[in-house]
């Protein structure tokens, strides 16, 4: 009888101790990052944002190639003095042209960097809500993972991908293959 009871008790201790073990997860936040549909707005304000930047900087070296031509074709007629002044002025411009650029550079990396801000902290929200749900210990980056056991382990990445509005069907290679579109589209665009 004794016997029986020890048994009895150590099945009980063995079960509460695989129930109380670590339960680890994974999730692909770099999927879901990409696929949520704030993502998509963010790019589109991102290509916006650089499309007027090339106008403005295409605008400024068409400037440039202007002044330098005339420069170039007028130069033996001018006076020293006037020839000194078109240099400055052309310098200047090449100056102006490299600041901007510079400027305009840092403007669409601070642009990315707040139009992304919030994307991140609604991804790891949702990533973390889900986590304690499912009373996960531990949470990792499917891609920085040298070797995973689904068995043991939990794929978060479909429930955060339902709870950030990410449609089913969406893929990062539809995504890769849209944007692959888009890009050629405007090359052509540009080309005519």
């Amino acid at each position: 009888m004794k016997r029986m009871f020890f048994v009895a008790a150590m099945a009980i201790v063995s079960l509460a101790a695989m129930a109380q073990a670590p339960k680890f997860a994974y999730v692909d936040f770099n999927e879901l990052i990409m696929l949520m549909p704030e993502m998509d707005s963010a790019r589109a304000t991102m290509e916006e944002n650089q499309k007027t930047n090339e106008e403005i900087l295409m605008a400024m070296y068409e400037e440039y190639q202007s002044k330098a031509q005339q420069y170039e074709q007028k130069q033996a007629s001018w006076t020293p003095a006037i020839r000194d002044s078109k240099q400055k002025e052309i310098i200047d411009i090449e100056t102006r042209l490299q600041q901007t650029q510079q400027s305009l550079q840092q403007e669409m990396q601070q642009l990315q960097n707040s139009l992304q801000a919030p994307i991140y902290e609604k991804a790891q929200k949702a990533v973390n809500d889900i986590a304690k749900a499912k009373g996960c210990t531990a949470v990792f980056e499917k891609g920085s993972l040298l070797y995973l056991d689904p068995a043991q382990m939990v794929d978060l990445t479909p429930e955060a991908r339902t709870a950030l509005g990410i449609p089913a069907g969406r893929t990062l290679e539809a995504l890769q293959a849209e944007l692959q579109a888009k890009a050629q589209a405007a090359q052509a665009a540009m080309a005519q």
